[in-house]
Formats: C-alpha cells, sequence, structure tokens
C-alpha cells in the first residue's frame, strides 16, 4: 500500500535549525521519493517501510534534541505526481 506523508519539524529550543537540517538531509538520503516546500517536506513510499524508517530516524531526532514536534499528515496514496489543474 502507497502511502504520502507531509511532516514537520519544530525543535523546541534555540539552535533548532541544525536540527532539521539534519533531520531532511536524512530523509533525502533515504530510499523514499522526498519533496520539500519552505513549511513542510513530503515523503513518498510503500506505508509499511516508510512507517519503520520515520518511527527509526524520529527517534533518533528525538535523541537529540531537548523537545521536538513532529507534525504529520498520512495519506492512503502516492501523491508525489500531483499537479494543479488550475
Amino acid at each position: 500500500m502507497k502511502a504520502s506523508i507531509e511532516l514537520t519539524m519544530s525543535p523546541l529550543q534555540d539552535d533548532y535549525e541544525q536540527h532539521i537540517i539534519d533531520f531532511i538531509k536524512t530523509l533525502r538520503d533515504s530510499e523514499f521519493t522526498v519533496l520539500e516546500n519552505p513549511l513542510a517536506t513530503q515523503i513518498y513510499g510503500d506505508f509499511v517501510p516508510l512507517m519503520q524508517f520515520l518511527t527509526r530516524e524520529m527517534s533518533k531526532s528525538m535523541e537529540q534534541t531537548k523537545a521536538v514536534l513532529f507534525y504529520m499528515k498520512v495519506v492512503k496514496t502516492d501523491r508525489s505526481d500531483y499537479e494543479p489543474f488550475f
């Protein structure tokens, strides 16, 4: 089953920027399709391996920060080829 996941990472500390950069680089280096915009990062792939990957990498990020929020939206389909029609 394919999935599209939108993520926003918000470290709750002064040196937040490097934590976000490191997390996005980890996503980019994965086997999954990754698209970015200024507000969020989207990652696309098979649901179970994708969630296993995100669980592992989010856990690492949580260990490296004092406090962090992850906002996640999950859609059951691969929307990586979406283009607006208007």
